[in-house]
């Protein structure tokens, strides 16, 4: 099995000028958990998730700076405050850049699992060898197969 047998082709996704009120929107009314984030060429630049959002919201404590004798007090910062100042952010300040991890449509069904396994992912990007995305995979993808799978061997068994 390969990944283009389960990638989802009609990928929802954000670009670079996407703003943090932009991407909760779409989050939410398309009930997703992330989305690549591409150039107008369609070339992957990063990922966004829901987790990066819970992380880059998370609220401060105080923070204390000693800078050689020169003392800086960042104040507390709530929830409320850091949602208020992200929403007009965009998404490229808090995407991850570094370490996307990406199949191709022809990768093996197995290697799509491998990385779920080793890594907190929800979606890989399926990309060309241009790096443009033509596809997502998600955890939920492999494990309806997996379910389904079962159920077809379960039903042969009991014949």
């Amino acid at each position: 099995m390969q990944v283009k047998d389960f990638m989802i082709k009609d990928v929802i996704y954000v670009t670079p000028d996407t703003t943090m009120k932009e991407l909760l929107q779409l989050l939410t009314v398309n009930k997703i958990g992330g989305a690549p984030v591409i150039d107008t060429a369609g070339k992957l630049l990063g990922m966004i998730t829901d987790g990066d959002v819970i992380r880059y919201l998370q609220p401060r404590g105080r923070t204390v700076y000693d800078l050689y004798a020169h003392v800086m007090i960042d104040k507390i910062q709530n929830l409320q405050q850091n949602i208020d100042a992200a929403l007009s952010k965009p998404v490229t300040e808090l995407m991850r850049k570094k370490q996307i991890i990406t199949v191709q449509p022809e990768s093996d069904l197995e290697e799509a699992v491998k990385i779920f396994s080793a890594h907190a992912f929800k979606k890989i990007p399926v990309v060309t060898d241009e790096q443009i995305v033509i596809g997502v995979i998600s955890r939920g993808d492999v494990i309806r197969y997996i379910a389904s799978r079962l159920v077809e061997k379960t039903k042969d068994n009991s014949l």
